[in-house]
């Protein structure tokens, strides 16, 4: 979580930034970029395009300079951007699906070479490939504010404002995306031991 006097220091950057002091923005980039470039890996899993996405957040971040309102919450602000640019994406990649693999794909999906112990790596890759895929074939309704929730620590209401949804809708959507990860998932949970 950012801490409360972060927010602040995010919106004078802003505004030093719509002032025309363009080094502003290498702050705000130094500051945000783990975050934003690890939830974005964590909305289209695939470290490429979450690079690609993340240097857009950016070019928005700045052409929308002198549109952002400090009274506003910076991180609520630029979480909105990155998600709507990862729903752009999601809606352009439906339209040119790919089919193909690449040598980055086949090469992730290799055991790693040096391991301790083979057979408990192997079943942490298992279970670590079966969690992201599951997350990834949620809708996006649902993935999204799990996502934003469980990996990016973000309080219901800012989660309902960057989706422009009322708070009840962001607790749903969230039950939803558990009851349908637990399920999908299920193989990989612990079984309960009887007493």
């Amino acid at each position: 979580m950012i801490a409360p006097h972060s927010e602040q220091e995010d919106a004078q950057l802003m505004t030093a930034l719509a002032g025309g002091n363009d080094p502003a923005l290498n702050v705000l980039m130094r500051r945000w970029s783990p975050r934003l470039s690890a939830y974005l890996h964590r909305c289209c899993s695939d470290p490429a395009t979450a690079a690609d996405l993340l240097q857009e957040t950016f070019v928005r971040v700045y052409q929308k300079r002198a549109s952002y309102d400090p009274a506003r919450s910076f991180s609520t602000w630029i979480y909105t951007i990155a998600t709507n640019l990862v729903r752009n994406h999601a809606r352009w990649q439906k339209r040119h699906p790919v089919t193909l693999l690449d040598h980055e794909t086949l090469s992730q999906a290799s055991p790693p070479a040096e391991a301790p112990d083979p057979a408990q790596s192997l079943e942490g890759c298992e279970r670590t490939a079966a969690v992201r895929a599951a997350i990834q074939e949620l809708p996006e309704e649902l993935r999204e504010p799990l996502v934003l929730s469980t990996y990016e620590h973000l309080p219901h209401v800012q989660i309902a404002t960057i989706l422009g949804l009322s708070e009840k809708a962001v607790e749903m959507r969230l039950y939803r995306a558990r009851q349908t990860l637990r399920e999908v998932l299920r193989q990989w949970l612990p079984v309960p031991q009887a007493s």
